[in-house]
């Protein structure tokens, strides 16, 4: 076959591929996951199971606008334990979950879109409590609460520092309030809003001890071509200040 003719049939695969991929980026779908986990995700009846509008939230608000600018397709569940929907994210193709914490631990366990919004580490205390810490150690000889397979309670459990952990994050607010625990490992700002929510003022931050970043968690099988779409998609939102906007209006 001469040089020119086969040159030119290997033109054409190539465009032939490119056509195919942007057709399969058009129709591609994912399943996005997520939990009760305010002000970034929550059920608007507050139950533990919702789907698509019944959804609302600072990383709701933020993850839908990113699939529309970026013309990617999606579904949206919200459901209960953060353990399962985790796993589900994790081994599911074309399965993501969303908020959650980019450890290095978990970086080569999906692809990452993001970030969504801040998640400082924090413990809280009654305001009545006498404790202060100056570090995490200090902390050690109290009992402290945190959300059973949260980020914050798996670092605590490998400094040995053994949580007490619960099922919903806000049921260490009364806890707290109860004294049952001392301190309550939580984020900021989603500890102060739980604990607003759940009527328990007057709790004081005595320990920062830890600053992170929350994003999509996208399982690996999803297309490279669809996770750049969406990164692209939520840096144009921020340059334009459209995420302070949402953070903003929740908090």
């Amino acid at each position: 076959m001469p040089k020119r003719l086969l040159l030119a049939l290997a033109g054409t695969l190539m465009v032939l591929a490119g056509a195919a991929r942007a057709q399969v980026d058009e129709n591609y779908n994912v399943v996005l996951l997520t939990e009760n986990f305010p002000p970034y995700n929550m059920a608007i009846n507050g139950k533990n199971f919702a789907q698509e509008d019944n959804i609302d939230g600072i990383a709701v608000d933020i993850v839908r606008e990113m699939f529309k600018r970026a013309g990617v397709k999606y579904s949206l569940t919200l459901r209960f334990p953060w353990d399962r929907i985790y796993k589900l994210a994790l081994e599911k193709p074309g399965y993501g979950v969303f908020v959650t914490a980019r450890l290095p631990e978990r970086e080569q366990s999906f692809k990452w879109v993001g970030p969504i919004g801040p998640d400082d580490w924090i413990l809280l205390a009654r305001g009545d409590s006498p404790i202060s810490l100056a570090s995490l150690e200090e902390a050690r000889k109290y009992k402290i609460g945190a959300y059973k397979g949260d980020a914050i309670a798996e670092y605590l459990a490998q400094q040995k520092l053994e949580p007490i952990t619960a099922l919903r994050d806000q049921e260490n607010a009364r806890k707290l309030e109860k004294g049952q625990i001392d301190l309550w490992a939580t984020g900021d700002p989603a500890g102060r809003y739980l604990a607003k929510q759940e009527g328990v003022a007057g709790l004081k931050t005595v320990l920062r001890f830890n600053q992170a970043e929350l994003y999509l968690a996208l399982n690996k099988d999803v297309p490279d071509a669809v996770v750049q779409k969406l990164q692209a998609a939520l840096d144009q939102m921020r340059s334009e200040g459209f995420v302070d906007e949402i953070l903003n209006s929740y908090l």
